[in-house]
C-alpha cells in the first residue's frame, strides 16, 4: 500500500468505469431478480462496513422514497430482525469486512433471498448467495478500494431501479451514466496538478480535515473519510450539511476548522456563513442550489455534469481521493 499505488488505482477509473459500461446490455447483473422474489419484497435488508455501508444507505434512502420498507445496517450488529422469503438481504463487500459479512448471512441463508455484491466470483463471503454480483473493479493495489465503492453504488442504483426507486438525475440509463462518470472522472483527474496542492493548502490543519455533504450524498464524505484515514492515515470526519450548524459549529468555533464541502445543499450558504464567522476556510466542490459556486469557498472545484445528482454520487469522492493520494506521499 503507497501513495503511488493508489494513484494509479484512481487513474484506471475511467477505464473501469468505461469497461462495466461496455458489458451492457450483455452482461444484466439482476437477470435472476425476478426468479429470486416471487413478488415485490415487503423489505429490503443492505448490510456493510465503513464505505460499503456509506453506498448502502444511498440505495436504502431511494428505496425508502418508492414506500418500501429498507435499512442499511452494520454486518456486524448482532441485531436480527425477522428473516423470510418477503425480506431481501443484500451485501456489499469491497474487499474487507467478509468475516462480519458472513455471520451476518449465516441469518438469512435459505431463509431469505441472498444478494452479494463483492470484488470478485471468488470471495469468500458469495458461498451465501442466491444472486452473486461481481463488481468488475479490477485489482486496486492501494487496498483501499475506491473503485470498487464506485461500481458497488452505480450497481446498488441499478438495483435499486429494479426494485422500484424512483430515478433521479439520469441514472436509468446505467450504462450512460457510467460513461458520463468516466468523462467527469477524466476532467478531474487532467486538471488534479492544478486545484489539488490548492485545495490541500487550504485543508491542511492540525486538527484534521471535515468533509460536509448533503444527506443524498453524504456517502461521498463516507468514501472521502475513509481513503483520508486509510492512506495517509489523517484525522478526518464527515458532517451532513443541514446537520452541520447544528454539530459540528462548535468545534469550528475551538479548532482550525477546514472543510471540504460536497456542494449542493440547501443549506450550503449557512454553512458558509457560519464558517466564515468562526474563520474557518473550506474548499466547495461542484455548484450550490441557484448558483455556480458557494459564496466563500477559498476554492471551487468543477467538473463536466457536476449538477447531475448521480453523476456527483459516482465522480466527487475522487477528489478526496486524490487529496488522501497528494498528502500521502508528502507524509
Amino acid at each position: 500500500m503507497t501513495a503511488e499505488s493508489l494513484s494509479a488505482d484512481l487513474a484506471g477509473k475511467p477505464e473501469a468505469l468505461t469497461s462495466l459500461a461496455d458489458r451492457f446490455p450483455r452482461w444484466d447483473p439482476y437477470a435472476a431478480l425476478p426468479a429470486l422474489l416471487d413478488d415485490e419484497p415487503a423489505s429490503v435488508r443492505f448490510l456493510g462496513l465503513g464505505a460499503a455501508r456509506h453506498a448502502c444507505e444511498v440505495a436504502a434512502a431511494r428505496l425508502r422514497r418508492a414506500g418500501i420498507a429498507a435499512t442499511a445496517d452494520f454486518s456486524s450488529s448482532v441485531e436480527e430482525p425477522p428473516a423470510g422469503p418477503e425480506t431481501l438481504v443484500v451485501a456489499v463487500s469491497l474487499g474487507g469486512g467478509q468475516r462480519e459479512l458472513y455471520t451476518a448471512l449465516d441469518r438469512y441463508v435459505a431463509r431469505s433471498p441472498v444478494i452479494v455484491l463483492a470484488p470478485s466470483v471468488d470471495a469468500v463471503v458469495g458461498r451465501q448467495a442466491d444472486l452473486l454480483v461481481p463488481l468488475h473493479a479490477g485489482e486496486e493495489a492501494s487496498g483501499l478500494g475506491c473503485r470498487a465503492y464506485q461500481h458497488a453504488l452505480a450497481l446498488l442504483l441499478l438495483l435499486g431501479h429494479r426494485l422500484g426507486a424512483p430515478v433521479s438525475g439520469n441514472s436509468r440509463n446505467l450504462p450512460g451514466l457510467l460513461r458520463r462518470a468516466a468523462n467527469a472522472t477524466v476532467s478531474l483527474l487532467e486538471s488534479a496538478p492544478e486545484w489539488v496542492p490548492r485545495a490541500a493548502g487550504v485543508l491542511d490543519s492540525p486538527h484534521g480535515v471535515h468533509l460536509v455533504a448533503p444527506a443524498e450524498r453524504l456517502a461521498s464524505a463516507g468514501q472521502g473519510v475513509q481513503a483520508l484515514r486509510k492512506g495517509p492515515v489523517r484525522v478526518a470526519h464527515a458532517c451532513e450539511t443541514g446537520e452541520w450548524s447544528h454539530t459540528d459549529r462548535y468545534l469550528a468555533a475551538v479548532t482550525d476548522y477546514r472543510a471540504l464541502l460536497f456542494a449542493g445543499s440547501a443549506y450550503d450558504e449557512r454553512f458558509s456563513e457560519h464558517l466564515r464567522h468562526l474563520r474557518g476556510a473550506f474548499v466547495a466542490v461542484g455548484p450550490t442550489p441557484g448558483r455556480e459556486r458557494v459564496p466563500g469557498a477559498e476554492l471551487t472545484v468543477r467538473y463536466p455534469g457536476d449538477s447531475d445528482p448521480d453523476v456527483s454520487l459516482l465522480v466527487e469522492p475522487l477528489v478526496a481521493e486524490l487529496l488522501a493520494a497528494h498528502w500521502w506521499r508528502g507524509r
